[in-house]
């Protein structure tokens, strides 16, 4: 099992993405393999990468390899123009990989407009796949849930949020384990009248592909384990997204300084501190490590821009369960039977504002 990692990507690079690879293949137990079964291939300038790794400590040296790729993508450039002008860099270089079949999957903490841009110009899109979407894991009673699309498509139609759905349901279901994962189409309301017209349509479609579709779902239906996959564009996925990690934020400082204000709060917050860490791990996007693109001929794994070593770790396994589970195949067996879309289906005109 090979994975590339872009090691000049995301806010801590080259460091936390190096160091971050070395404690994936020191932890065996972890991702459930021995040493000798995983190569990290880290991608982006040799000399960089081997300072860090100098002072990384111990690893198999076997289980870590580079290849140097010269240029950086910045987070504030233009992710296609980018990725056409800058082809030694270590995004590009990731996605070469992928597509000539020397790894297996990569990995990208740097801009993931560019990490999306490399894989569609390098891989392509699965066959019928209109667009790909970014497929990430909310934090719910439950456990977990998922959200499709989280960002990679800010106008969409509603054979791509049909799409969508197909794609986030295999995910669940195949690398989540989700049993017959139940399928909501994020509105304003739970009632069929309730939406815009995106949301008119999209119901249409869904009532006839074969989903456990439950129809309209609220915000809060994310968390509050009512619904399993979540579908909707990717620009309400991305204020949604980003609305709930703020939400966990300020749900856990607000928490950490009321058991602080006096001596009988800090005596019951040592008590409960076992529960204030396990609820503090439960709304860290670290824990998760990042997003799958679905739709990509070639997996792909997008992590927070901010993401340390740990979170590195974390992605890794999350792309090594991908690829263990056959996710692109599923998708693909998914997208030629259900996914073929031409014709826009009748609407029933609705109450848009209330």
């Amino acid at each position: 099992m090979r994975i590339a990692l872009d090691a000049m990507g995301g806010d801590f690079a080259p460091r936390e993405p190096i160091l971050g690879a070395v404690l994936a293949v020191q932890d065996a137990e972890v991702l459930g393999m021995a040493h000798h079964d995983l190569e990290v291939v880290l991608v982006g300038r040799k000399e960089d990468i081997e300072k860090e790794l100098s002072g990384a400590g111990n690893y198999p040296k076997k289980s870590i390899s580079i290849v140097d790729a010269r240029e950086v993508v910045e987070m504030g450039e233009s992710p296609a123009q980018a990725c056409k002008q800058k082809r030694d860099s270590s995004v590009v270089r990731c996605a070469e990989l992928v597509k000539k079949g020397q790894v297996n999957a990569t990995v990208s903490a740097g801009n993931s407009g560019a990490a999306m841009a490399a894989a569609l110009m390098m891989c392509g899109r699965i066959d019928g796949v209109l667009r790909p979407a970014i497929v990430t894991m909310v934090p719910s009673v439950q456990g977990v849930s998922v959200l499709v699309d989280a960002g990679a498509n800010v106008d969409c139609k509603a054979k791509h949020l049909l799409q969508f759905a197909l794609m986030g349901e295999v995910f669940a279901r195949a690398v989540l384990n989700f049993k017959n994962p139940r399928v909501g189409l994020l509105s304003i309301g739970e009632e069929e009248t309730k939406g815009n017209e995106l949301v008119f349509e999209t119901q249409a479609f869904l009532k006839k592909a074969p989903l456990n579709y439950i129809g309209n779902v609220e915000g809060r239906d994310i968390v509050n384990g009512n619904c399993d996959v979540t579908v909707c564009d990717g620009f309400v996925g991305n204020v949604t997204l980003k609305a709930i990690e703020g939400v966990g934020e300020l749900v856990y400082k607000l928490l950490k300084k009321e058991m602080s204000s006096n001596l009988f709060t800090m005596v019951g917050g040592l008590l409960a501190s076992p529960a204030f860490r396990r609820f503090k791990r439960s709304i860290d996007y670290k824990e998760y490590g990042g997003a799958p693109l679905l739709g990509i001929d070639g997996l792909s794994l997008i992590s927070h821009g901010k993401s340390n070593a740990f979170a590195i770790k974390n992605a890794i396994r999350a792309t090594l369960r991908c690829v263990n589970k056959d996710m692109n195949g599923l998708l693909k067996d998914q997208i030629l039977k259900y996914g073929q879309v031409s014709d826009k289906p009748e609407t029933k005109p609705g109450n848009q504002l209330n």
